[in-house]
């Protein structure tokens, strides 16, 4: 199957696509934002805090979902938040964000968190990973549709498939922990 007929079978996959907006590649709102790790980053261990890390990965994240749908677009959860290794003070963070899936209203974005040592020419490595899903909101706040993702790579095309697996979970989970909570009151349970 040639690219241009896997991007739009890929695109076809996401029921909640709106068929009459265009399309935007992956690359179009793909971003890097960088940062140099301080004092007044650390946590009691000295390392840099996690919530640190967390707003960084928030702030790429919110880029990329504001410039994919085109206006403002705000964080409706954080799916994942791996730390993989602690990072130091003097370590140059680079937060790297895409949006991997679209649906009707939201989007999914990964990032991938680096670092490397500010004064070393040392490759940079990854230290962090994390899923975030996005809702583009209009003026009033009220969601709004957005355009479809365009996977152009095949590591574009895995990440799509993959995003649809967090979705069908998500989905999933939300549903059961509702169907839970509807039982338990049935029963007489308050919680």
């Amino acid at each position: 199957m040639p690219v241009r007929h896997k991007v739009e079978a890929m695109t076809d996959q996401a029921p909640d696509a709106d068929p009459d907006i265009p399309g935007k590649p992956t690359s179009a709102s793909r971003t890097t934002l960088s940062h140099i790790m301080t004092h007044n980053d650390t946590n009691l261990l000295g390392t840099v805090h996690g919530g640190v890390i967390m707003k960084l990965v928030d702030d790429a994240a919110g880029a990329v979902a504001g410039r994919h749908s085109g206006g403002p677009a705000v964080t409706a959860s954080m799916d994942e938040m791996a730390f993989l290794v602690p990072i130091r003070v003097g370590d140059l963070v680079h937060v790297k964000a895409q949006v991997n899936w679209t649906g009707r209203t939201s989007m999914e974005v990964g990032v991938r968190v680096l670092a490397e040592r500010w004064n070393e020419s040392d490759p940079a490595t990854q230290v962090g990973s994390a899923y975030l899903v996005f809702a583009a909101v209009d003026a009033d706040g009220k969601p709004r549709r957005v355009p479809p993702v365009l996977p152009e790579t095949d590591r574009d095309r895995r990440r799509y498939q993959e995003a649809q697996i967090r979705r069908t979970h998500r989905l999933a989970r939300r549903r059961d922990i509702r169907e839970l909570r509807e039982k338990r009151a049935a029963e007489g349970f308050e919680d």
